[in-house]
């Protein structure tokens, strides 16, 4: 579970953004089970930037400051670097404890480790940051701030306090049925700088990094990354997926030039499945791009996607060079929940959080519009009275039933 609590989100605009793959080819895919991944191969690798990973112990949680009173909580179990409590220590109690105090020993708890900021630079040419909680964090600062206008509707927590704090939760690799048998028994291609990780052939994530060797230290971490809602669900749902092999004709071989173009039309094949099923995530659409650090000629920027509720939705961070060549992609789907919720949280910021036309830009009225909230986890925010009445004139009217379905 990942929670922000504090003060705003920062204002940045979305623009017309395609994730360039210059340099990357898909390679044939592999299936074990649910869990089908698709090696993203490099020519040519990146030498400039490079990456490994930095193991935090799994058993604490950690505390991340991302601005004044802003804090980010969550499971990190570990963290990338970019070249270019007996003792003391910080715990959190696991409940209320009755300790006898003849016994000794503290109450049994979990340890606290506390990071400066989610990238953070350690050296000259060295920076550390978090994979994917950079993305979810800003995710959870979405319109964090809440209602601009003190609207009648709204408590005066909403007003004063906004979304803090907001909690999201997800799943670990570890949980996801299957996924660590395949991570352990794939082939590692040589050439190997990324993959496209599907469950029952949704994409569930992408990791991309400059060179080989970084992915073979880092292809572990996968199964210690955060999985959203609906990949935890297609595993535990789809016992397995067809396999796309790659077939050779043969009556079209007869020397070394055609077993070349065999061999060809076998990558295309390749590239046509990873156009086919990652085109949620790579396809041009708008974004909201915010870039959170520059080191060199290097950018390390984070992405939300559109929240349209009825498409795929990735939210993500990248590390591109002067030219936009893509050196380091790690993304995270969001399940139809979250998406929701972004995009009611969108909907309400474009309308000032004014309930009356926030609700007509959705379609529906405002006892509609305030149950969607309700359901979406928002329905703190309202005041009780305004709460009960709109769900009163929902049970009245079959129409307004129908109006928030």
């Amino acid at each position: 579970m990942a929670q922000g609590s504090g003060g705003g989100a920062r204002v940045v605009r979305p623009e017309r953004h395609e994730l360039e793959v210059t340099g990357l080819h898909a390679g044939p895919d592999q299936v074990w089970g649910a869990v089908r991944l698709q090696p993203l191969l490099r020519a040519e690798p990146l030498t400039e930037l490079r990456l490994h990973p930095r193991l935090h112990d799994p058993d604490e949680l950690s505390v991340v400051a991302v601005g004044p009173r802003t804090g980010y909580v969550a499971y990190i179990p570990h963290a990338f670097v970019a070249t270019w409590t007996d003792d003391g220590g910080p715990a959190a109690a696991y409940g209320t404890q009755l300790v006898d105090p003849a016994a000794g020993g503290p109450p049994r708890g979990i340890g606290l480790h506390f990071h400066r900021r989610m990238a953070r630079r350690e050296e000259r040419r060295r920076l550390r940051f978090l994979p994917l909680h950079l993305a979810l964090e800003g995710y959870l600062a979405l319109q964090f701030g809440g209602p601009p206008i003190a609207w009648q509707e709204w408590t005066r927590r909403a007003v004063t306090r906004g979304l803090s704090p907001r909690a999201e939760a997800a799943y670990a690799g570890t949980e996801i049925p299957g996924l660590g048998d395949a991570l352990r028994i794939f082939e590692i291609h040589p050439d190997q700088c990324g993959m496209l990780l599907y469950v029952a052939d949704a994409l569930a994530a992408a990791l991309v990094v400059p060179h080989p060797e970084d992915y073979r230290a880092l292809h572990p971490t996968l199964l210690g990354d955060l999985y959203g809602e609906l990949v935890h669900q297609y595993a535990q749902l789809y016992p397995a997926v067809p396999e796309f092999p790659a077939r050779l004709d043969e009556s079209r071989v007869h020397s070394v030039a055609d077993l070349r173009a065999e061999l060809a039309r076998g990558r295309a094949a390749w590239e046509e499945v990873r156009h086919l099923m990652a085109d949620g995530l790579f396809g041009a659409q708008h974004r909201t791009v915010e870039s959170v650090y520059r080191m060199g000629r290097f950018t390390l920027s984070r992405f939300l996607p559109p929240f349209h509720p009825d498409r795929e939705n990735h939210v993500g961070e990248t590390i591109t060079d002067a030219d936009g060549r893509l050196a380091y992609l790690k993304s995270f789907r969001l399940s139809a929940a979250q998406a929701r919720r972004g995009h009611l949280l969108g909907r309400l910021a474009a309308y000032d959080w004014e309930l009356d036309a926030t609700a007509a830009a959705l379609g529906t009225d405002r006892a509609g519009l305030v149950l969607r909230l309700d359901r979406a986890g928002f329905g703190h925010l309202l005041r009780p009275d305004v709460l009960h009445a709109c769900r009163a004139a929902v049970r009245r009217s079959p129409a307004g039933i129908r109006a928030i379905r």
